[in-house]
């Protein structure tokens, strides 16, 4: 596998991506003081209190009595926060770091925080689909995390992203084979991965909203599939 930790795509409507770094903030903190890192029974109650259960959204069952829960409806994003380990926070908030900010960028700020709960909702409503009865809880920002790299490669298919391959082997590559890849893996582990931890129903259901909202949400004027040219032109910076 690959990480992504550059992507040599400078900003041109917006100053700071105050959006992308507050949420990559917001998760690391929520992690680090609610979930208490690793603290097995903090973990376990956020979970109940806050996670997407298919089972509890369909009234099959009950959270368990006498415990403070957020309403079921608020779960697809409180979900969103909650991350199982040090590794899976890690993992969405690198993607997020690296590909979100141009996403805002084309977006401007407050479309950009509608986009991100809306791919969060997705990846929820997805995996609710494919599980309807599951007690299981469905944590993590994968579904929003999912849609912001859809968008991106519909933005910026031809930008050159520094990845670590195989962890460790540094290389350049174009979004099209970096995403695009990670695109197919997705799909392939829920067409015939087996069944684990990770909802790979989430990620197509964050991808299939993020392709949808990134036709709208985008500014007037931002090209999809630009091209290096397109990418060199000149703007006004606009909060």
């Amino acid at each position: 596998m690959f990480v992504p930790f550059h992507d040599q795509n400078p900003l041109r409507y917006i100053r700071f991506p105050w959006v992308t770094r507050g949420l990559v903030v917001l998760n690391c903190l929520i992690f680090l003081i609610y979930q208490r890192a690793g603290n097995a029974d903090a973990e376990a109650a956020s979970v109940m209190a806050f996670g997407l259960i298919p089972s509890t959204l369909a009234g099959i069952h009950i959270r368990t009595p006498g415990i403070f829960h957020a309403p079921e409806y608020l779960t697809f994003i409180t979900s969103s926060f909650l991350h199982g380990d040090i590794w899976h926070l890690a993992g969405n908030m690198l993607f997020l770091w690296v590909f979100g900010d141009n996403v805002e960028d084309a977006m401007g700020h407050w479309r950009f925080i509608l986009f991100y709960f809306l791919c969060a909702i997705g990846g929820g409503l997805a995996h609710v689909a494919v599980e309807p009865g599951s007690d299981i809880a469905l944590i993590g920002a994968s579904g929003s995390v999912a849609g912001v790299i859809a968008a991106y490669l519909l933005l910026h298919p031809r930008v050159k992203i520094w990845i670590l391959l195989l962890f460790r082997i540094p290389i350049r590559l174009r979004t099209v084979w970096v995403l695009g890849f990670w695109i197919l893996l997705q799909v392939y582990n829920f067409a015939f991965g087996p069944p684990g931890e990770i909802s790979w129903a989430a990620h197509l259901g964050g991808l299939v909203m993020g392709t949808v909202l990134v036709l709208f949400l985008r500014r007037p004027g931002v090209p999809l599939l630009a091209r290096p040219a397109d990418e060199a032109l000149p703007v006004d910076p606009v909060v």
